[in-house]
């Protein structure tokens, strides 16, 4: 399956990888309002489609460079509010949507990500940094605050410490020191940084997809949530995985020493 909306390509295999495009790549990814809508139909699809896993790509020399200044800069007093506004709301909507699946998201960075790339990058379940990309917050340099979640994705990813230097002075991370503070999963050659992120959504892709999802869910809650409390909602996901029928053929393949099979459990099952 093919779609496109303007600024973000869309195409899901027959066998549930959906490959999510930036595409404004002369514009180094820029997030107009169009990007960050399409970014939502994106989202809206994979889950109307029931994906298996999300990778998340941007065309050109760069990922991302944050919002599309020069677009925001049209607008002014109230119009310029309500811009951001529908900028704001379709972007978090969107993250919210891919949040909220089973679906792991492998996002594959290169060269420059910035603003609301960095939100991308850090709200992906297993990030891939070519060894050319580097990350700058930039929005007090601007003289804005921080969104698409960058100052909730950071503190939990590098602390709060870190986060702050990052967040207030704006400082290039190149792409080796964001894999050291945990920012991104790891780093790979420009030239294999594709190879790489596909072989890894393909992974994921054949995985079970509903233990994924439960996994992704509890490592969230597990930020915030007592012990106790996560102590049940382990033992809870873990029966209802087990009793699954992704979880029975895991165990009937363990035991019987082979490769387990999960593609064909549906992915919601």
């Amino acid at each position: 399956m093919k779609a496109a909306a303007t600024g973000v390509g869309i195409e899901i295999d027959d066998g549930g990888l959906a490959r999510v495009t930036l595409r404004r790549g002369e514009a180094g990814n820029a997030i107009d309002l169009d990007m960050a809508r399409g970014l939502l139909d994106a989202a809206r699809v994979c889950a109307r489609e029931a994906v298996r896993v999300v990778l998340l790509t941007g065309e050109g020399k760069s990922f991302c460079v944050g919002g599309d200044l020069r677009e925001f800069s049209r607008f002014s007093g109230e119009d310029l509010e309500k811009h951001l506004t529908a900028v704001t709301d379709a972007l978090h909507d969107a993250l919210r949507m891919f949040a909220a699946s089973d679906a792991p998201v492998v996002a594959a960075v290169q060269g420059a990500v910035a603003g609301a790339g960095v939100g991308l990058a850090a709200a992906a379940d297993v990030t891939l940094a070519a060894d050319n990309a580097s990350f700058t917050a930039a929005y007090t340099g601007i003289g804005y605050s921080p969104d698409a979640g960058v100052s909730w994705f950071l503190p939990r990813l590098v602390g709060p410490k870190r986060a702050l230097d990052l967040l207030l002075t704006n400082r290039r991370v190149p792409a080796a020191e964001a894999a050291e503070i945990g920012l991104v999963s790891r780093v790979v050659s420009a030239d294999r940084l594709a190879a790489e992120a596909a072989y890894t959504a393909e992974a994921l892709r054949r995985g079970p997809t509903a233990a994924l999802g439960a996994t992704r869910r509890l490592v969230a809650a597990g930020l915030t949530t007592d012990l106790g409390a996560h102590l049940d909602h382990e033992a809870r996901a873990l029966v209802a995985a087990a009793a699954s029928e992704a979880g029975r053929e895991g165990v009937a393949a363990f035991l019987g020493k082979r490769t387990p099979d999960f593609t064909h459990v549906p992915p919601s099952s």
